[in-house]
């Protein structure tokens, strides 16, 4: 089979491709057609006659990716030696407060909405909260119960 280096070059200038995805028809009927191509226009008819094709693109398999994910979604493939960054850049501090303090007001709001507490005793207990009196929202809670500020007791 010759060598069809110039035929493959301008078919990947052509088709928009890389020249290792040319596929050049190995028929020997064909070679000759396909020598004979030296213009963008001979690529093209060749290419019309089905003797030069583009070869499909590769991919990347994603099966072995879900896998990994599946188990790290239920805990696995975590562990020290899996860590790259500081535990600040894995979980932003940010993250974890917007989290926490989102989840207290959410508290406080309900206690107050239920009557649990009257206002004066929210408006206390969301100052603490934003001054990061409570690491949890059984915290707040334990630290309400403690102190006897529902209004029950």
């Amino acid at each position: 089979m010759p060598n069809f280096s110039t035929q493959k070059r301008l078919a990947a200038s052509v088709l928009d491709v890389g020249e290792s995805r040319i596929w050049i028809n190995p028929d020997p009927d064909a070679a000759g057609d396909i020598t004979d191509a030296i213009t963008r226009d001979d690529i093209r008819s060749q290419i019309e006659a089905g003797n030069i094709k583009a070869k499909p693109k590769k991919g990347n398999s994603r099966a072995r990716y879900r896998v990994r994910a599946a188990k790290r979604a239920y805990g696995h493939k975590k562990g020290q030696g899996r860590r790259k960054g500081a535990k600040g850049s894995r979980s932003p501090k940010k993250e974890i407060w917007m989290t926490k303090i989102r989840a207290l007001r959410r508290t406080l709001r309900e206690l107050r909405e239920e009557g649990d507490i009257d206002r004066h005793t929210y408006r206390m207990l969301y100052r603490k909260a934003k001054g990061g009196e409570y690491r949890s929202t059984a915290h707040l809670n334990a630290y309400i119960k403690a102190k006897g500020l529902t209004r029950s007791d």
